[in-house]
């Protein structure tokens, strides 16, 4: 059973589970996107454990992405056997029927749907740094292992536990949520990529995208890089730093956030629309130029505090966001010293 039929095979296809893996109750959906759907289940084999089923969709390109995670998964859990690294943990994959099935230790809510259940309330700048460091101390990881993971994302960043103490805010006059426990694990290798294989033009989503992969100039691990110092913004404005869904608008985005894009990454382009004089081709006047500078602002003019937590985490973003890759922070060259103290929370 092909494309959209697939759903009208899921209701079968999780009754019978139970015949190839030792699950015995599908409990809820935990989430669905493109590729399928993510469901929680009651594995009785193992004292009642509760897993997460991962369901891919019968079609082609989504079950080659799911039989590329599963390799990438299974190698991550060989390198990472004491789960020392904050990357999600396979338990075991099947096929049933054409849908590559994964099953996961259950976690939390994504960051992202903590924010938005939170009414993207920021997260404190001390969690934000405890996330950033086993963040940072994962993607180091699979760099190490010549692997770039390519869609880095809130969406992505998953929390061990999402329970949360409840406080109302008088001047908001709304209940606010403050989390527990902020160790998070990451998600989702159906993207990632060796460093041998080849390198697809366009990775990341939008929002997360590095200037050179908009550029079209080439990538390399320092595209993560860039997602990370996204993500860690986000976390702090409670919002998206960059929303847009036009790439030349996005690159004046950047401008307006970090300055003018250099000559030389301009000049190497192929995207010659983007390009006038060596200068990105915008016109601040236009009404698209007037949405970018009334929703942008030069990075450190998001800073709300001139605390150390706050500069800090500042200086780390502006090294994560640095145009060119070559001078863009590299995750395997420097020691984590200012996020590394805050590791207990």
């Amino acid at each position: 059973m092909k494309g959209g039929d697939c759903f009208s095979l899921f209701q079968c296809c999780l009754s019978n589970f139970s015949s190839v893996f030792p699950i015995d109750e599908i409990l809820c959906t935990l989430g669905e996107g493109a590729f399928g759907k993510v469901v929680e289940c009651i594995d009785h084999d193992n004292h009642g454990a509760r897993v997460a089923l991962k369901i891919i969709k019968n079609i082609d390109r989504y079950r080659e992405a799911a039989m590329s995670e599963v390799e990438v998964l299974k190698r991550l859990k060989t390198l990472d056997a004491d789960r020392r690294y904050s990357c999600v943990h396979m338990l075991d994959w099947f096929d049933y029927h054409g849908h590559v099935c994964i099953a996961f230790e259950l976690l939390g809510l994504s960051t992202y749907d903590f924010l938005k259940e939170n009414n993207f309330q920021p997260f404190p700048v001390k969690q934000i740094r405890h996330m950033a460091y086993q963040i940072i101390r994962a993607v180091k990881f699979l760099h190490k292992n010549k692997l770039t993971h390519t869609d880095l994302k809130p969406e992505n960043i998953l929390l061990i536990d999402s329970d949360y103490d409840m406080e109302y805010n008088r001047e908001k006059r709304r209940d606010e949520r403050t989390l527990k426990n902020p160790d998070v694990k990451i998600v989702d290798f159906g993207n990632a990529t060796y460093d041998h294989e080849h390198h697809t033009s366009v990775v990341s989503t939008r929002h997360y995208r590095a200037p050179e992969v908009i550029l079209d100039l080439g990538w390399d691990h320092s595209c993560d890089v860039w997602s990370i110092g996204c993500i860690l913004i986000e976390y702090y404005l409670g919002t998206t730093l960059f929303q847009t869904h036009d790439s030349k608008e996005h690159l004046a985005m950047m401008e307006r956030v970090l300055g003018p894009i250099p000559t030389n990454l301009l000049e190497k382009t192929k995207k010659r629309r983007y390009v006038h004089r060596n200068k990105l081709d915008w016109d601040i006047h236009s009404s698209a130029g007037r949405y970018v500078k009334k929703h942008c602002k030069p990075l450190k003019h998001y800073i709300v505090s001139r605390s150390e937590d706050h500069r800090l985490l500042f200086d780390l973003i502006e090294k994560m966001m640095e145009y060119d890759p070559s001078k863009r922070l590299s995750l395997e060259q420097h020691i984590l010293f200012p996020l590394k103290k805050t590791n207990k929370i």
